[in-house]
């Protein structure tokens, strides 16, 4: 346990989870500056997708919904393996979501709000964020969901 950050994680009954490694020729996050810039995050957990397939078709957006937050946890690991302690997150800047739709499926703002409450409800103020929520054919691994996250560091961090 870092700071106050991991203590919110630990009251809202979440654990921070291991960087999902690489599945190319990329890092997970990298930092320029005070910013610090995550890869698009899947919804793994303990190295598989719960999920797959397309959302509004073998996946509901209650269950995308979820995945969101999901990848936004993941993000926020990524993040960590970068500063070392997530009390330095300035604030969430940006958060782009990626949803495998089904082709009539025009609910993506929703399922995106499962990582922007989780940032919320993690982060505070800190975790309030500019976004967008952009509907795809498919995903890596047939993922429903991917998340990437822009974070603004603390002055000095």
């Amino acid at each position: 346990m870092s700071g106050a950050v991991e203590a919110k994680l630990a009251a809202l009954g979440l654990t921070l989870p291991e960087v999902v490694p690489p599945l190319a020729t990329y890092q997970p996050a990298v930092r320029s500056g005070v910013y610090v810039y995550t890869a698009g995050q899947l919804p793994m957990v303990k190295g598989s997708l719960p999920v797959t397939g397309k959302v509004g078709a073998e996946v509901s957006a209650e269950q995308a919904k979820e995945l969101a937050a999901t990848c936004a946890l993941n993000a926020l690991a990524a993040v960590k393996s970068v500063i070392g302690d997530l009390d330095k997150i300035a604030r969430v800047v940006k958060v782009v979501g990626f949803i495998a739709s089904a082709p009539d499926f025009t609910g993506q703002p929703g399922v995106l709000n499962g990582a922007s409450e989780l940032l919320g409800a993690v982060l505070g103020d800190k975790g309030v964020h500019a976004r967008s929520a952009v509907g795809v054919a498919v995903l890596p691994l047939d993922a429903p969901v991917e998340i990437e996250i822009q974070v603004e560091l603390v002055a000095g961090a």
